[in-house]
């Protein structure tokens, strides 16, 4: 599967655009303004995101993905 690289724009909608499909409009805003107006704890993100998995999962994952969004880059 080939993945193209996305601008920031498309990121944003795509991003908003899956929050409204799960969570409906008002949950989605909801979260949202949550985002703005709580500080993050991005280090205990971190930890749930990845939880669970070890280093070398992550990163087998991340450089399949990025193989897949950078076919230029893989004869480096």
């Amino acid at each position: 599967m080939k993945t193209k690289t996305m601008d920031d724009a498309e990121i944003k909608f795509k991003g908003i655009e899956a929050l409204n499909k799960t969570l409906g409009t008002t949950a989605a805003f909801r979260f949202l303004t949550l985002l703005h107006r709580e500080p993050t704890d991005y280090v205990e993100i971190s930890r749930r995101l990845y939880e669970g998995q070890t280093i070398e999962d992550i990163f087998k994952r991340a450089k399949k993905l990025w193989k897949q969004q950078y076919p230029a880059h893989n004869s480096r």
